[in-house]
């Protein structure tokens, strides 16, 4: 709301209605602000919408946005109870499966940064592949370190060792 009236309080009289119009588009959530004027009496509506697209409405594929909530929730969980379980049992089911939950935790939450900050078809596209490709040489290589050296228990054990 400040930041609204410090931008009408910014414009000039002759660019007023122009400045103004900027809160009037049809693709902003309709939530009516008033903001007064310091050089005129009569209050300005400013109309305020959030846009809404048919994809992310309640109403379509909420069920699969709920699940895939509810699987980052326990990939987080499965993660937490890794490092207690690889501490007193490590081995290659345990290794095995960090290099699985590591991979798909930080695939999901680079994920998740691309969707906010990666805009345009041509570059989501690139970011998504970059992303698959990074979370398969992650995953790979993680499994590698696992079957040709001490894997992933043993190795943070020795670090913690010296």
């Amino acid at each position: 709301m400040a930041a609204i009236v410090r931008i009408s309080s910014v414009c000039h009289r002759g660019v007023q209605r122009r400045c103004l119009s900027l809160f009037y588009r049809s693709s902003l959530l309709a939530r009516p602000l008033v903001a007064q004027q310091k050089d005129q009496d009569r209050p300005y509506p400013l109309t305020a919408r959030i846009h809404g697209s048919s994809s992310l409405s309640a109403g379509s594929g909420s069920k699969a946005a709920s699940l895939h909530w509810t699987g980052e929730r326990v990939v987080s969980v499965l993660l937490l109870s890794m490092g207690p379980a690889a501490y007193y049992f490590p081995g290659p089911a345990i290794d095995y499966s960090l290099a699985a939950i590591l991979t798909l935790h930080g695939h999901w939450g680079i994920l998740q940064v691309l969707t906010d900050y990666v805009h345009g078809e041509p570059k989501i596209k690139m970011a998504n592949a970059g992303l698959f490709l990074l979370s398969t040489v992650t995953f790979a290589g993680l499994c590698y370190f696992n079957y040709n050296d001490v894997g992933i228990c043993k190795a943070v054990a020795l670090l913690w060792s010296k």
